[in-house]
């Protein structure tokens, strides 16, 4: 009997080391994992590699999470290193992204991001980062505002309360994304892909306060419920 949950792909992150292995490791955060099975999704961490072959690989899936993570390298928005708290660039993470934005845009598979994978959508369509913030958003929890709601994404409200951990933004966004949501200081918290399918994204991190913040779990729903459908 086939499962109810859809699959969720999410690329795990590269980590140089964690606190239950001896070397470098392949991470989902756990919170990250929970609010997709809470949603109702089942959900699924892979390897990235070399020269995916998404469609052959992605096989059986229903959606595609892109979660935090690690700086992106600037040079592959046309920018060197200007900022000394840059950390943890990885090439293969960055190609293995930005390949996978494409793959998900391109097929109509429902497509959420997070954070890093906010980033990465914007820079894989032409946008570029700001690399350091002046005031960086580390444990933050602030309100945001939408400027328009979008039903699709599952907000009711003009206001929700979030969780930030990101020391970068989106500085110009590409072209074909719609912004949704600001933070008080201006920044893009909030976005629609150009898809006829599901595709958002946000700069916070809504495991972080979803079991407080049902805001937060009705978005992954939505989410979850564009896969199932």
């Amino acid at each position: 009997m086939r499962s109810s949950r859809p699959r969720i792909a999410i690329p795990a992150r590269l980590a140089e080391s964690t606190s239950v292995t001896r070397f470098g490791a392949v991470v989902t955060a756990r919170k990250l994992a929970e609010l997709i099975w809470d949603a109702g999704g089942e959900p699924i961490s892979f390897l990235p590699v070399e020269s995916e072959d998404w469609r052959e690989r992605l096989e059986g899936f229903q959606g595609i999470l892109l979660p935090g993570g690690a700086d992106i390298d600037p040079q592959l928005y046309g920018q060197s290193h200007n900022s000394n708290e840059l950390y943890g660039i990885d090439s293969l993470q960055d190609e293995c992204d930005i390949s996978l934005v494409h793959y998900a845009l391109q097929s109509e598979i429902p497509l959420f991001t997070i954070c890093r994978g906010t980033q990465v959508a914007n820079v894989a369509l032409g946008g570029t980062l700001m690399q350091h913030m002046d005031k960086p958003h580390l444990n933050e929890v602030s309100t945001i505002e939408f400027k328009s709601i979008d039903s699709d994404l599952g907000v009711k409200d003009a206001s929700l309360l979030i969780s930030c951990f990101h020391h970068q933004s989106i500085d110009t966004l590409a072209q074909g994304i719609s912004p949704l949501a600001f933070a008080s200081e201006g920044h893009v918290e909030a976005v629609r892909y150009p898809s006829n399918s599901w595709a958002f994204g946000v700069q916070w991190h809504p495991e972080d306060n979803y079991k407080e913040v049902s805001g937060q779990l009705e978005i992954v729903k939505a989410f979850v419920n564009a896969a199932r459908d």
